[in-house]
């Protein structure tokens, strides 16, 4: 049986250090992997967004992972409600050969709970600030949990209509609010394209409940963004906690995959190979 335990550096370390295979040891963004311990056969690293992104969000942690020999896909996440997602994702990793190690990032952790369940290609799952539901949970009930996060008021609802007369309402992060709540350790001038170019989710999503938790069965990694001010650093520990993941904080806003990509392609490659044969 694979044991998990969660550790939680106080700090990132100096330049060179990297994370070692059980996590003991402080991350930082330019440590170099071990590639002497690398997987003989490395898995695919599916790489999964979350709301209000898309996939070039993960842009230099899929240029990391590449420039170590593994495949990479990032598919885009339809942001239409957790079944239609969770669903989407799953017929993702069957067009996927051989090993998988599955990331998502915020509304994206949500997504792969559901998506990898029952899926024995998928050998480890690395939840970066992302939700992380139990079977039955909604993203409205664990947002409620902790009260260190200001998404909730910096959200406008637009309403949209379908062809067939029907409609619904999209989410967007107020532009004038999206660097604090969203991504306040980067440039204003990139984060005025982020909150200009920003893909809404579904307002119904956060009503929708998991109906599985992969991350009860799966080997679980994660990362706590300590300076998230999206989905809270407090609700971020708390899930870490319950899934006994091994846990990295870092200080970062909710975007650690652009503002901290190193630290964040180190963990996933620490998960390819802790479950690599």
């Amino acid at each position: 049986m694979f044991h998990r335990r969660s550790v939680r550096p106080a700090a990132l370390g100096a330049a060179g250090l990297g994370l070692a295979a059980a996590l003991t040891t402080a991350a930082s963004a330019s440590a170099t992997p071990d590639h002497r311990t690398a997987p003989k056969t490395k898995p695919t690293v599916v790489l999964v967004h979350g709301a209000f992104a898309d996939a070039s969000g993960w842009n230099k942690v899929a240029k990391d992972l590449q420039g170590d020999g593994y495949k990479v896909v990032a598919p885009a996440n339809p942001l239409r409600g957790l079944p239609q997602d969770a669903t989407y994702i799953a017929s993702v990793l069957k067009s996927v050969s051989g090993p998988v190690v599955l990331v998502g990032h915020s509304y994206g952790g949500a997504v792969i709970t559901q998506a990898a369940a029952g899926n024995p290609q998928v050998k480890a799952l690395v939840y970066i600030a992302a939700f992380m539901p139990d079977k039955g949970e909604n993203l409205g009930e664990l947002s409620a949990k902790f009260t260190d996060s200001d998404l909730q008021p910096a959200l406008k609802q637009v309403p949209y209509a379908n062809a067939d007369g029907t409609g619904g309402a999209d989410l967007y992060i107020d532009p004038a609010k999206f660097r604090s709540v969203f991504a306040a350790d980067l440039p204003a001038s990139q984060t005025a394209l982020m909150a200009a170019e920003q893909r809404p989710i579904s307002a119904s999503t956060f009503g929708d409940s998991a109906t599985e938790a992969a991350w009860r069965t799966i080997p679980t990694w994660a990362l706590v963004a300590k300076q998230d001010k999206a989905l809270g650093t407090k609700l971020e520990r708390f899930e870490a906690e319950r899934a006994h993941a091994h846990t990295v904080e870092v200080n970062s806003s909710h975007v650690p995959m652009i503002s901290r990509p190193h630290v964040v392609s180190h963990l996933i490659e620490n998960a390819a190979r802790a479950t690599s044969k």
